[in-house]
């Protein structure tokens, strides 16, 4: 619940913040007729990435268990990827989103363009929240929590969205992402160990356990729920997802904080 809450916090509120910067640039230029052609666009990529979640779904129904084990993990790993992609984005483009956004608006002129900006500024968010619902849900063999967490996350970022348009509400947009940032990447970190554990069943190559709490910890029991949902640990794992696990964090926080660093060291030495 803990992880997809957080994936439909940040994906659905960057969603919610695209479509009311457009909307705001449209109703400053008094083109408010073309409300329709933002909500069309975002409404066409909400569909498109519930059908690319249904195939998710069904494409892993139909494989056999090696074959559907392989497809969790690679999935998994191509959600991390993603996520991670998203995670360094964010932070390079939070604070000139709005002026870039609305740069592009000026040159959407046409219906269609109107559509178009509107349906690849959602899709992107859609696809990356479908991968990783779809990886976290298959890492805890579990619908209900993940459900629970993907609704109320979105709800608060469409609340959250709506206010901030309504200038209603004020949010220091690159503050809250880099704050989120850091939980997100424990969370891939965990999704990401899962998917290589998955890889490994696969193709029958799992290497030795690094450890195995199960007779202490259920996973399915409370404790084993906080641990994998705030540390995307889970009681039983291989030395090589162990590995995986922490040098994901340590490159990845690492790269995060380095522009910071640098630009601390400049100032030091002037």
């Amino acid at each position: 619940m803990l992880s997809t809450l957080m994936i439909a916090l940040r994906e659905g509120l960057e969603a919610s913040l695209i479509i009311g910067i457009l909307l705001s640039a449209l109703n400053k230029s008094g083109r408010r007729t073309d409300f329709s052609k933002i909500f069309l666009g975002a409404g066409l990529a909400i569909l498109a990435s519930l059908a690319f979640a249904g195939l998710l779904t069904s494409t892993s129904l139909t494989l056999s268990d090696k074959a559907e084990e392989l497809f969790a993990g690679t999935t998994s790993i191509i959600a991390v990827a993603l996520v991670t992609w998203m995670v360094f984005w964010m932070k390079k483009t939070a604070r000139t989103m709005r002026s870039d956004l609305s740069q592009k608006l000026t040159l959407a002129i046409s219906a269609p363009a109107l559509v178009a900006v509107a349906f690849f500024a959602v899709i992107r968010e859609g696809i990356e929240t479908s991968l990783f619902v779809f990886a976290t849900t298959k890492s805890i063999n579990s619908t209900l929590g993940p459900t629970l967490g993907l609704l109320l996350g979105f709800a608060i970022a469409i609340a959250l969205g709506v206010a901030i348009y309504r200038q209603s509400f004020k949010l220091d947009i690159a503050k809250f992402f880099s704050i989120t940032s850091i939980a997100l990447v424990i969370i891939a970190a965990g999704v990401l160990a899962y998917g290589v554990g998955d890889v490994e069943e696969a193709l029958g190559g799992a290497t030795g356990g690094a450890f195995d709490f199960t007779a202490q910890i259920a996973a399915d029991s409370i404790a084993g729920h906080l641990i994998a949902g705030f540390l995307g640990l889970t009681p039983s794992m291989t030395w090589l997802q162990v590995v995986t696990w922490l040098a994901y964090i340590a490159v990845t926080l690492t790269l995060l904080r380095q522009p910071k660093r640098t630009q601390e060291r400049a100032h030091l030495v002037a």
